[in-house]
Order: structure tokens, then C-alpha cells, then sequence
């Protein structure tokens, strides 16, 4: 083998390591190169969210998401209020990072204050992975909604903080037309939950995510987006969320915890 050979086949093994050895559970440290989203700071909320202006988009800036004390160690949490959300009107209030992505690594924390807190987390803004206290269907906590069951037995349940580690890699595209699928590899609370799930389309509808309204959900584009969360009109609270971006160059999101 050629010397520039074995430094690319070198350089390949050092970027697969870099994160299959990394912690995936409750309290992981951010990721070196990542993006922290939210520190439970009312600062960072401003500077890296918005809200996602949709078809049932009723609220205005500044965000009105609220910075709460972290119910469970000391440090500051941000809660999924907004009045427009009230009733559960989702799409009204939900909020979205300001930088867009294709390929990534995400690592969020959440906690569900009371029993059928609802909220999720969106990739891409299209394709939600539930947060939904009491569920156990293919709607329910920590399912990639509508595409798989719900990983239930990996909840640690109200008043108690949980964690999603993702690998995210995008649809890809040739001449405009969709070659494959987005996949997505999951751990829940340490347990991995999701691997190379493919997603099929965006789900919910137009108010739901980007694409939702192009051909039933299945018209998704070739374009980079934000990382979404839902707000409606629950007391769900998220803090430790970081964002890593990624190229996946193989269609693998496979990656191994370190536990």
C-alpha cells in the first residue's frame, strides 16, 4: 500500500473512533469541534434559536420559552412554554436552531415535569424522534414517529432527566431526484435504541416540519436544516444540547457508546 494510502486509511479510523469511544448517556460532555445549543442560559437561547415561522406559526420574538431551575442538580433549564401553545397547538411556538445541518452528531437532554408531557425533537426540522411521557406506540417516547415502536423500556419517566445521542446522515440526491433515504442511529439513556432506522418521509403535515406539505411528506429537498423543538403547552425542559457536524460519506450512522 502507498504511503498517502495508509495515511488516508489512517486518517478514515481516527474519525470513526473520534465517535464510536464518546459517552452517549445523562450528563455527557460535549463533544470536541460541537456547537453547544443550550446551556440553560437565556443568552445562548437568544443567540443560537429562533422561532420556526410555519403555517400555525401565532407567537413573535423575542422567544418566550422559559429559563427554569434545573428541577433535579443545580443549573438552569429551558422549559417548552410559550402561550400560543396553549391547548397543545403545536407549530405555534416551536423553536429552531439558526444554523442549518446535513450530517450529524446530536446530543440532547430532556425531562418531562408531569405525566403526558409532550414536546420532540425534530431533524432537520422533518423528521421528529418523540418526547411523550405515557406512550408506548409508534407515536411514543423515543420512537422515530410513525417509523418505528417506541424504545419505552430505555425512559427513566417524569422528573428525571434523559438523554438522545444521534447520528443523523441525510438524504442524498442526484439530479434532483432522492438516491437514498436519511438514517438515524439512536442511544437512549445509554441503550442504543435505533440503528440505521431509514426514514420514509416527514410526517404531520405542513404545520409539522419543512417538506411535511410537499406530495403527503414524501417530497422532501435537498436542503440543509435547523434542529427543531416542539413546544406544546407542556412542561418539558431541555438542557446539555450539543450539535456536531458531520460527512457521511457511506450511508452508516452506526456508532458504539463506550459503556
Amino acid at each position: 500500500m502507498h504511503s498517502n494510502s495508509i495515511l488516508i486509511a489512517l486518517s478514515a479510523l481516527i474519525g470513526t473512533l473520534a465517535v464510536s469511544t464518546a459517552d452517549v448517556g445523562v450528563g455527557t460532555k460535549t463533544a470536541s469541534g460541537a456547537t453547544v445549543l443550550i446551556d440553560g442560559s437565556r443568552t445562548m437561547l437568544d443567540e443560537q434559536w429562533t422561532y420556526w415561522e410555519g403555517p400555525r406559526f401565532a407567537s413573535s420574538l423575542p422567544i418566550k420559552w422559559k429559563v427554569v431551575d434545573d428541577p433535579v442538580t443545580e443549573g438552569n433549564s429551558i422549559m417548552t412554554f410559550d402561550p400560543a401553545a396553549k391547548g397543545g397547538k403545536y407549530g405555534t411556538a416551536d423553536i429552531v436552531t439558526k444554523e442549518t445541518y446535513r450530517d450529524f452528531r446530536l446530543h440532547i437532554e430532556f425531562l418531562v415535569m408531569k405525566p403526558g408531557g409532550n414536546s420532540g425533537v425534530y431533524l432537520q426540522n422533518r423528521y421528529e424522534i418523540q418526547v411523550l411521557d405515557g406512550n408506548k406506540t409508534k407515536h411514543g417516547m423515543g420512537a422515530v414517529i410513525n417509523e418505528t415502536e417506541s424504545p419505552y423500556h430505555a425512559y427513566n419517566g417524569t422528573g428525571k432527566w434523559n438523554a438522545y445521542d444521534i447520528v443523523f446522515r441525510a438524504a442524498r440526491f442526484t439530479d434532483d431526484k432522492m438516491t437514498q433515504k436519511p438514517l438515524v442511529t439512536m442511544y437512549f439513556n445509554g441503550k442504543k435504541v435505533h440503528t440505521n432506522q431509514q426514514i420514509n418521509q416527514v410526517w404531520g403535515g405542513p404545520n409539522s416540519g419543512v417538506d411535511g406539505g410537499n406530495d403527503k411528506g414524501r417530497g422532501i429537498t435537498d436542503s440543509p436544516q435547523g434542529l427543531k423543538l416542539q413546544c406544546e403547552g407542556h412542561d418539558v425542559r431541555y438542557r446539555n444540547t450539543w450539535i456536531k457536524k458531520l460527512d457521511l460519506k457511506k450511508a452508516d450512522t452506526d456508532f458504539k457508546s463506550s459503556e
